[in-house]
Formats: structure tokens, C-alpha cells, sequence
């Protein structure tokens, strides 16, 4: 049985409110994380604007799964240099979104640190990349990948389906 997202929400706020401050810097990784991270900011009231990051550009199997019609730029509006970023995603699984992410972020500035917060980490790494803040590790079945949904009221849900290849961002193998 997959945990309740919105209990999984509330867990990772407990976790952030000792660990953030007003400036820190909180950016989401389209789609699922960046869903996740507008709620996080607005709940931890942070003062500096919320990023996103559409990671199309610099995933690596980008010559496999080529450009989808539906990539945005991604909007960082602030300055990243010396700052502490804190990234967002909904499940954490291979590594190679976040390291993705990672990378664009440079591209911004140089930030003082970065820290993770996903809302599920399902193991499988293969990266050496950890979440500083996790809601739950949970066990996906072989074949099938993990999915946050957003319904029209905004409220956030997780489920399991069968593993495709067809995402517009993020790990397309979740």
C-alpha cells in the first residue's frame, strides 16, 4: 500500500521549518516536484521567489527520448550565486534527474550549498546522490514506476503504473 502524499507533505514540513530560512532559495523540478515545492514555500512562508526547473535540456538520455512539445523554460528568479538551494522532487530513483537538475543549476551560479527534499525515495540508485530530506522510502514492484498526481483542487496523490519510456521531464523511469 503506497503512503497518503499529503501525509508525506506535512512530514517533510516538520523536517524543512528547522533546517530553512526566509532566503533560502527553494526550487522544484518539473512536474511532480515542482507541485511539491509550491506547496513547501507557501507553507514554510519563504521570502525569496520559487524556482523551476525544466531539466529536459540536460537529461542525459536527451538523444534517446529527444525534445517533447510540452518543455518550458525554467524560471530561477533569483540569484543562485552564494546562496543555499533547496531542491524539490517527488520521487527520488536513479539519481540522473538530480544530477540533471544540478547541473542547470550551475549554469545560474555557483550556489553556496544545495540540499534534496523528495517526497518518496524508492531506492535504485545509480548515482551517488542522497536526499537530505525525505518524506518516505518506499518499494516499487519491478516493471512499474512510482507517479504523483495533482487533481483540480490542488491536493497531491502517489500511484504505481507501468513503467514507460514517454515522460516530458524528470526520470523517466521512476
Amino acid at each position: 500500500m503506497l503512503p497518503d502524499a499529503e501525509s508525506l507533505i506535512e512530514r517533510l514540513l516538520r523536517q524543512l521549518r528547522a533546517h530553512v530560512s526566509s532566503e533560502t532559495g527553494m526550487v522544484g523540478i518539473v512536474t511532480g516536484g515542482a507541485w511539491l515545492a509550491e506547496r513547501l514555500h507557501r507553507s514554510l512562508g519563504l521570502a525569496t521567489p520559487l524556482g523551476r526547473l525544466d531539466i529536459s535540456f540536460y537529461r542525459d538520455d536527451f538523444d534517446e527520448a529527444g525534445l517533447h512539445h510540452q518543455v518550458k523554460p525554467s524560471q530561477i528568479p533569483f540569484d543562485v550565486q552564494g546562496r543555499k538551494i533547496l531542491l524539490v522532487d517527488d520521487v527520488l530513483y536513479t539519481g540522473r534527474t538530480v544530477r540533471a537538475a544540478m547541473n542547470e543549476l550551475f549554469d545560474y551560479g555557483r550556489p553556496a550549498a544545495i540540499e534534496l527534499a523528495v517526497l518518496v525515495d524508492r531506492g535504485g540508485r545509480e548515482l551517488p546522490i542522497a536526499a537530505q530530506y525525505t518524506g518516505e522510502t518506499v518499494a516499487v514492484p519491478p516493471g512499474k514506476i512510482l507517479v504523483l498526481d495533482r487533481d483540480d483542487n490542488g491536493a497531491l496523490s502517489l500511484h504505481l503504473s507501468d513503467r514507460r519510456r514517454e515522460r516530458t521531464t524528470g526520470d523517466a523511469r521512476r
